[in-house]
């Protein structure tokens, strides 16, 4: 399975809401925790190695500012 980078989101900003409510009342500790496992249920819902790593790639780039690795 390919990585899609492409828009595909139905509602992005409802999305966007729900993602920053998740954290809403959280300390630190806690809302890295909550990204962690949201990680985990997303990487097992795609659950394609290659696609995962490809991901993992492309999110690193993004971090270090760069547009892909």
């Amino acid at each position: 399975m390919a990585l899609d980078t492409q828009p595909r989101l139905t509602r992005p900003d409802d999305f966007y809401e729900a993602l920053i409510d998740m954290h809403r009342d959280l300390d630190e500790a806690q809302s890295q925790a909550a990204n962690a496992q949201l990680i985990l249920l997303l990487a097992n819902q795609i659950g394609d190695h290659d696609t995962l790593l490809s991901a993992l790639r492309l999110a690193r780039a993004g971090a270090l500012g760069n547009a892909a690795p």
